[in-house]
């Protein structure tokens, strides 16, 4: 099999894939994320995002299966997306906190001409943070490239609630949606254990 190209270099992506045998190379994508087009639809725009991701990194690696994501945080109304600075992670805790917000993540899978993308959602309740709660968060848990301004792994779980959906979608790629997509262009990861 030719080697799946991962249209991103995070970390937690990176390790999931790493549960899988999969012969694997990373490749960022050479694509900007500023520019919002969806925000009234959040499932949608965190697939177009995936699906721009895998288009730009298609352009180095041509003849080969791609696989990219993109990771949201939605909650009334508004799309959080990686915070700017600190002050911005904190804002983003304080408006997130008591209440339930959706994580979604885009997944992209591209092989030749072929396309397939999906959405997958987890719903997440925080519990009701104080403002030194959210600061000792953040001087513990590295933030900035984190959609929300949170992680779920380890001890970053102290601030959830609730879950409901899929950890790994949290974490950045949903392993059974992955599944499915990279199953379209003839990838079983089931052969990868």
């Amino acid at each position: 099999m030719k080697k799946l190209v991962l249209a991103s270099t995070s970390p937690r992506r990176i390790e999931i894939l790493s549960f899988f045998s999969l012969p694997l190379i990373t490749s960022s994508p050479n694509f900007e994320e500023n520019n919002p087009s969806y925000i009234e639809d959040p499932a949608k725009y965190s697939r177009e995002i995936a699906e721009k991701k895998a288009l730009s990194v298609k352009e180095k690696f041509p003849k080969s299966p791609i696989l990219a994501a993109d990771t949201i945080v939605y909650a009334k109304g508004k799309l959080f997306t990686k915070p700017k600075d600190a002050k911005n992670a904190y804002k983003i805790l304080k408006e997130l906190s008591n209440s339930t917000h959706s994580v979604f993540t885009g997944i992209c899978v591209i092989d030749g001409d072929k396309l397939y993308s999906d959405t997958e959602e987890t719903k997440i309740t925080f519990h009701n943070l104080t403002d030194k709660q959210i600061q000792t968060y953040h001087n513990h848990f590295y933030f900035q490239d984190k959609a929300g301004g949170y992680i779920v792994q380890k001890a970053g779980s102290i601030i959830i609630k609730q879950m409901a959906g899929c950890y790994y979608n949290v974490m950045g790629l949903p392993i059974n949606t992955t599944r499915e997509l990279l199953s379209k262009v003839g990838i079983d990861l089931w052969d990868y254990l």
